[in-house]
């Protein structure tokens, strides 16, 4: 497992963050995001989605589940599973057909479904650290790769 740490200092910079790992992309990828409420989740998988192309507006899809945006260079699956009652919820929208698909997905509130998550994903959490500015964010990536033992 490997641990990048981000430090930005603005939502602009969260965003731009967000961007560039949209560009470096491949279809497959899974990231999880975690953060606390008002943390730039939002801003940084706005950032995600630009970076695949996607022009359209993206905001989180908290009584959706899902949303899917398919104008990018390729699927952007858009996963917050914060009001989830129950796993079979995720088994009902056909969670397997996006996680091993040919998307990027990038689903919040993860930690709630962890025992459906792939083993190859990456990891992201948004924390703020106010002592350092009110628009402090550090963004932690951990790579999960397979064969967890």
């Amino acid at each position: 497992m490997t641990e990048k740490i981000y430090e930005t200092y603005s939502p602009e910079e969260t965003h731009a963050l967000g961007k560039r790992l949209g560009a470096e992309a491949k279809p497959g990828d899974v990231y999880t995001l975690v953060g606390d409420l008002g943390v730039g989740k939002t801003v940084f998988t706005q950032g995600i989605a630009e970076g695949l192309g996607i022009t359209e507006p993206v905001s989180s899809p908290t009584f959706t589940i899902v949303q899917v945006y398919e104008e990018g260079r390729m699927p952007f699956y858009h996963f917050d599973v914060y009001r989830i009652g129950d796993i079979e919820e995720m088994d009902e929208i056909g969670y397997e057909d996006y996680f091993y698909g040919d998307g990027l997905c990038m689903i919040e509130w993860a930690n709630l479904i962890e025992e459906i998550l792939p083993e190859r994903r990456s990891e992201v959490t948004i924390e703020k650290d106010l002592e350092k500015g009110f628009d402090y964010r550090r963004i932690t990536i951990r790579e999960h790769q397979e064969d967890r033992k």
